[in-house]
């Protein structure tokens, strides 16, 4: 019987400890979850035959060895910044290791040691990073395939709340980790748009944005997202003229969210005094210029330059960020942990709530002369709170990869990312019986 050791679990897990154990009398295998809550663990495995539960620190180095060592394969969705730990240990007792995060810069560091022990370190399998390398490296080579001249690649992606549900002046609510949600774009993004090199800094990215339309589904707008060109050696896309990746919001989102960071409410650099006894008007007033006279809201509206009377200012208003009475209840926070607290306030899911994932990838092609346009476009709704979309979409992916390793299917070796024929093309074909699939409109643009 094989062992799969599952570290993390969190929101995202929940779907993937549901296929691992449904598909684990057939497979012959074991799912052991360790988590920092020990219920947390037990909930999700629900009393199966071949599930078991710990409680974990990643911290304890014993323990980590132990459970390396135990296990035939391990998979990780603890906070990317741990990732590492695991991976140093996996390549010790030359296990592999299957993880949604982007790869780190200590984790690239791991490949020759990787390739020397024989383990296999794949990353970038959820939805994004994730699906949206393996869907687009599906076209992008079926482009090539079939001779044609790819010029430009742009891609979005956005974790939302499904449209009966976005009900609340920002149309948005936390789907997956807040501290990332309030942390997003600080390293500024970079890019290529017609040839020209393009590099957008933080104070800037929430400006900058570009809308888009999904048929059925209805406006969205797109900021720029990291760095774009660090996959274009990965995707084979030197020559491109324009090479884009997007998060979306809903409109309206970006220009509100961008206050904020004009504010310096996302600031993560440094920690505020007393936190713990500052209420949400404190909190607002510390970034603004001392005055007894105006009322904070007259002091923030003039600071950021908008009306008092203004859609924005009434967003600024919901968040409850001119309420006198309620603290932020915590020593020790940054204006950022701080502005997470408020954010939690208001925009978790309620019960009924669905998420939704929305992806989009736009390729302009020459084909025989001609100037080529596709979208290939995937929407995802979540079924619960438990089975969330992105559940769903990152947890998936992790688990079909998790079972084509463990089968002997995907063989490669070293730091790897899902851009090989070898893993999206098993992958892309199971999830399509699971309704994650793409539809695309192909038309002649000149």
């Amino acid at each position: 019987m094989k062992k799969i050791l599952l570290l993390g679990a969190g929101l995202s897990a929940s779907t993937l400890i549901r296929y691992l154990l449904n598909n684990a009398q057939e497979n012959d295998w074991k799912l052991r979850v360790g988590d920092i809550s020990e219920e947390s663990a037990k909930k999700k495995l629900n009393g199966h035959a071949r599930g078991e539960y710990m409680l974990f620190d990643v911290h304890d180095a014993v323990q980590l060895e132990n459970e390396v060592k135990g296990a035939d394969l391990v998979v990780s969705l603890l906070p990317a910044k741990l990732h590492y730990l695991v991976a140093q240990a996996c390549i010790k007792n030359k296990k592999s290791l299957v993880t949604a995060s982007y790869v780190s810069k200590e984790i690239q560091k791991m490949d020759n040691d990787a390739l020397a022990n024989g383990v296999l370190l794949m990353n970038e399998v959820g939805v994004d990073p994730g699906i949206d390398h393996m869907s687009a490296m599906q076209v992008i080579n079926r482009i090539k395939d079939d001779g044609d001249r790819l010029i430009s690649f742009e891609s979005a992606t956005g974790g939302l709340v499904a449209p009966n549900y976005d009900n609340n002046p920002w149309k948005y609510k936390f789907t997956w980790a807040p501290r990332n949600v309030v942390l997003a774009g600080q390293g500024g993004a970079r890019f290529y748009h017609n040839g020209k090199f393009k590099y957008i800094p933080y104070q800037k990215l929430f400006e900058r944005t570009e809308n888009i339309e999904i048929p059925g589904h209805g406006q969205f707008e797109v900021y720029a997202n990291r760095d774009s060109l660090q996959y274009q050696a990965a995707y084979g896309l030197s020559d491109l003229l324009t090479m884009f990746r997007g998060t979306i919001r809903r409109p309206g989102f970006c220009e509100a969210w961008n206050l904020l960071v004009q504010l310096g409410a996302t600031d993560d650099s440094y920690v505020m005094d007393d936190s713990k006894n500052m209420t949400y008007r404190d909190f607002t007033n510390s970034f603004l210029a001392y005055n007894i006279i105006d009322p904070v809201e007259l002091k923030l509206a003039r600071y950021l330059g908008i009306s008092q009377d203004s859609p924005l200012m009434k967003k600024l208003e919901w968040l409850g960020l001119f309420d006198d009475k309620i603290k932020i209840g915590h020593s020790g926070y940054t204006p950022a942990q701080c502005l997470q607290h408020i954010l939690e306030q208001k925009w978790q899911l309620d019960p009924s709530d669905k998420d939704m994932i929305v992806m989009e990838h736009q390729f302009d092609y020459l084909h025989i002369g001609t100037h080529r346009k596709m979208y290939s476009t995937m929407v995802i709704i979540g079924e619960d709170q438990v089975h969330t979309a992105m559940s769903i979409t990152v947890g998936l992916p992790v688990a079909i990869t998790t079972k084509l390793i463990i089968q002997g299917k995907i063989t490669l070796k070293g730091v790897q990312i899902p851009v090989l024929k070898e893993v999206y093309d098993p992958v892309m074909k199971e999830l399509s019986e699971y309704g994650i699939k793409f539809e695309e409109r192909d038309f002649k643009v000149s």
